[in-house]
């Protein structure tokens, strides 16, 4: 999957996290990004602008007067090839920089001469990003149109826990591609539903299906990347929620229910991926049963069709279903479609998409079918997200009516 960015300004500022700008060029190169690192003084105190020009592969900047640049003018030059500026790490000081128009040093006045995007992931103290000031300042640089990243809460260098960390590479590679994906769904509500259940019969035995949650978390990201709300309520799985996402965790079907119920008349699309088990056991045991020789006979009853429910709605949000078959897949599917009266419907081979990276779906709606060419799960779900917005755009939903929350 290419990265939706081809060229970079990354500038760091005098922080500890200075190390992580550090992975963060390493990971953007990989990435196959052109990266141009600016160091201030202070940034240069933390990583040497030898390690970078190693990483990166280029000439880094530290000065406004560098003799590098023909018509000495790297303030004007070096943004004018980039798709976007990054700062990382952002200092509280080098943010009020910026709200007050300094221009100082190279990559303040780069800053200010920009003609693309600015983004900064800011790292400091956790007194220090609660303060007042910085907090102004904050507010100050998103009615500016500073894209602000982060930060994350968590232990810091100076031994204290709290707001302030920056966050990690590898997330701030994940949004830095979101932020510049389309927004079919931008300021829309959505709530997916992902992972197999379990359904218990004892303390350490149950009923599940062979789901690893790839697909709905994927779909969780592309969502979010499409300008939604997202909501992810998830089952059993090992994987780590996406930058920006409410998760509600669940494990069985009826716990999924309840979660889905909890907030379904606030929400404007409605995806069920979750592998949820058909069936769970009448009576649970506490502890483990042993294990003889005789016949164990487990009654077992159906789980509620959430789904379904959903669809059911009197005023129903904007559904999509998912069809994992063994054979037959597109009549089954489209079975499974109409029967749920489902405006879309996504068909995956179980052979090839359970505990896969990779899928192929075909999506079936009222005018047809639309095969996906295999690929990542995530680029599967951002053209599933395309065409939820493109169906939207096309016959708008039933509207949802919005509950004024009384506590708010």
């Amino acid at each position: 999957m290419a990265f939706a960015i081809k060229h970079l300004v990354l500038g760091v500022t005098g922080g500890v996290a200075a190390y992580k700008a550090a992975e963060l060029t390493r990971l953007l190169v990989k990435a196959n990004v052109g990266v141009r690192v600016v160091l201030t003084e202070g940034g240069s105190q933390f990583v040497t602008p030898h390690t970078f020009q190693a990483l990166s592969g280029r000439h880094v900047f530290t000065d406004l007067w560098d003799t590098r640049v023909p018509n000495g003018m790297a303030h004007i030059d070096l943004s004018r090839e980039a798709d976007a500026i990054l700062v990382a790490p952002a200092t509280a000081d080098f943010m009020a920089k910026l709200v007050n128009g300094s221009a100082d040093d190279l990559l303040s006045t780069l800053c200010l001469a920009r003609e693309c995007p600015l983004i900064i992931a800011p790292a400091m103290n956790r007194q220090m990003w609660e303060n007042p000031a910085t907090q102004r300042n904050v507010k100050q640089l998103r009615q500016d149109g500073v894209i602000i990243l982060g930060p994350d809460s968590g232990e810091q260098a100076c031994g204290e826990t709290g707001m302030g960390r920056m966050l990690e590479p590898e997330v701030l590679m994940e949004v830095l591609d979101g932020h510049f994906q389309p927004k079919p769904l931008r300021g829309m509500k959505v709530m997916i539903t992902a992972g197999p259940t379990f359904e218990r019969i004892d303390a350490v035995r149950g009923i599940t299906n062979q789901s690893s949650g790839k697909m709905g978390f994927s779909l969780a990201r592309a969502a979010r990347d499409a300008g939604a709300e997202v909501t992810l309520i998830a089952g059993p799985v090992s994987l780590p929620t996406p930058y920006g996402v409410k998760r509600i965790d669940v494990e069985s079907a009826n716990d999924m229910l309840n979660a889905v119920n909890g907030s379904i008349s606030v929400q404007d699309v409605f995806i069920g991926v979750a592998a949820v088990a058909d069936y769970h056991p009448l009576q649970q045991f506490e502890h483990k049963l042993k294990k003889d020789a005789n016949i164990l006979q487990v009654d077992l009853a159906p789980n509620p069709d959430i789904l379904a429910n959903v669809a059911s709605l009197p005023r129903p949000p904007f559904c999509v279903g998912f069809a994992a078959e063994s054979q037959n897949l597109l009549d089954f599917a489209e079975q499974k479609r109409r029967k749920k009266r489902l405006p879309l419907l996504a068909a995956n081979l179980v052979q090839t998409a359970f505990n896969s990276d990779s899928n192929e779906l075909i999506l079936l709606d009222d005018k047809g079918r639309h095969p996906l060419p295999k690929s990542d799960k995530l680029s599967q779900a951002r053209l599933l997200v395309q065409h939820i917005g493109k169906m939207m755009r096309a016959e708008p939903p039933t509207p949802v009516i919005k509950h004024i929350d009384q506590n708010a």
